[in-house]
């Protein structure tokens, strides 16, 4: 037995007034939904209100037959979501749009329901609830599957870019639009706690996931990277002026990521990205090796320290320099604290646990082993050479 509302059938008043009432729905839309409102009349007019006018006519079918429809009869609706999807509409406002036009349909039909209606209204209702679980599911199936296709696309190009770059290849950049330089970013990052839990690699991936939100904060356009959960590579387009400060960079990375995180960085135009990115490397290389804090480095933050790494007959001179004292341990690890504390001898004692008075007989006993005096300033640059250089070859 046929739905009625004032002696109507409900799916016959729904058929009559389809094409009017499609009309009425996307005008709704456009209206109540900021995205909507931003489409272009043609497309409102065209596939938006085609798509409307079958819905309405597949919600009185429905009426008619009182069952869900059948997939068949989704398909309009699972390409109307994919062309959606490809032009960028959220799908939030997609489903506003079902939403929106179930409930408007809703009060057409109802508003003028009488008393004995009472039953047939509330198994409309039913009916529309049910047509639209199988509606949402529809759609969001195939927006998802097509963002998610598009999606790989993107990353396939942004990779694409992104090994050209590095690699020079001039050929595979024809056509791309690149920004006038790149910020080269060497990265390490440390290991999450939450990596070694049973969901180590969905950790892993969501920590990588806030690196790059982080550094996108700071550009304008699209961050290319080349990242896995212990670090990488990852170019920052720059404009013409106003470029990020690199310790603001490592300060908003490491917060993102909740793990020690260094960074070394070299600006470099398309051309010279592969040169910047070697000089990058090496220099993050550096930092880790010379056991240098999480941060950001430059060049000329470890100059002495990269030069010691080049290939050189003097590295290991220079290491040699303090092998008189490998057999007396205290003495080169006393040596060591006392340049890194800044020749503060008391702050040595703290370190080691010892007396002051300490401090100074092992220096004293270093200088007469080595002949490098380090309470002379002439003898301190070979001395904190000398130590570079042994915590190089030891690293090696």
């Amino acid at each position: 037995m046929a739905l009625t509302l004032a002696g109507c059938p409900v799916h016959e008043l729904l058929e009559r007034q389809s094409a009017k009432l499609a009309r009425l729905l996307v005008r709704g839309f456009a209206e109540q939904i900021p995205v909507y409102r931003r489409l272009p009349q043609e497309e409102l007019d065209g596939d938006i209100t085609v798509i409307t006018e079958h819905n309405l006519r597949l919600i009185a079918r429905v009426f008619r037959d009182r069952r869900p429809p059948a997939r068949a009869d989704l398909a309009p609706l699972r390409v109307s979501a994919v062309r959606r999807a490809q032009e960028g509409v959220p799908l939030e406002a997609l489903l506003a749009a079902y939403h929106l036009g179930a409930r408007m349909v809703c009060e057409r039909l109802f508003a003028q329901a009488r008393p004995d209606d009472l039953g047939d209204v509330l198994e409309a209702n039913r009916i529309i609830l049910r047509y639209m679980e199988s509606v949402t599911a529809a759609v969001c199936t195939a927006y998802l599957e097509e963002r998610e296709s598009v999606l790989s696309q993107e990353q396939h190009a942004m990779h694409a870019t992104v090994a050209a770059l590095l690699g020079g290849d001039r050929a595979a950049l024809a056509g791309i639009r690149l920004a006038p330089r790149y910020l080269v970013l060497a990265i390490a990052v440390g290991r999450h706690p939450d990596e070694d839990g049973p969901g180590g690699a969905v950790a892993g991936r969501r920590k990588l996931h806030r690196i790059r939100s982080a550094l996108q904060r700071h550009v304008t356009e699209p961050v290319l990277p080349a990242l896995d959960t212990s670090g990488g590579l990852v170019l920052l387009p720059l404009q013409e002026a106003g470029d990020p400060a690199v310790e603001e960079l490592a300060e908003a990375a490491g917060r993102a990521a909740g793990v020690p995180v260094w960074l070394a960085a070299e600006p470099a135009p398309p051309d010279d990205v592969p040169a910047a990115a070697r000089l990058a490397e090496e220099v993050l290389e550096v930092a880790r090796v010379f056991e240098q804090p999480p941060g950001a480095y430059r060049l000329a933050d470890v100059l002495l320290e990269y030069q010691l790494t080049r290939s050189s007959q003097a590295t290991a001179l220079l290491a040699g320099l303090l092998d008189p004292l490998l057999d007396n341990p205290d003495l080169l690890r006393t040596l060591t604290a006392y340049l890194d504390t800044g020749l503060d001898r008391r702050r040595t004692a703290e370190l080691l646990h010892v007396h002051p008075n300490t401090v100074d007989y092992r220096l004293r006993r270093a200088a007469t082993l080595t002949g490098l005096d380090p309470m002379d300033p002439a003898h301190l640059q070979r001395i904190g050479a000398a130590l570079a250089a042994r915590r190089l070859t030891g690293s090696r």
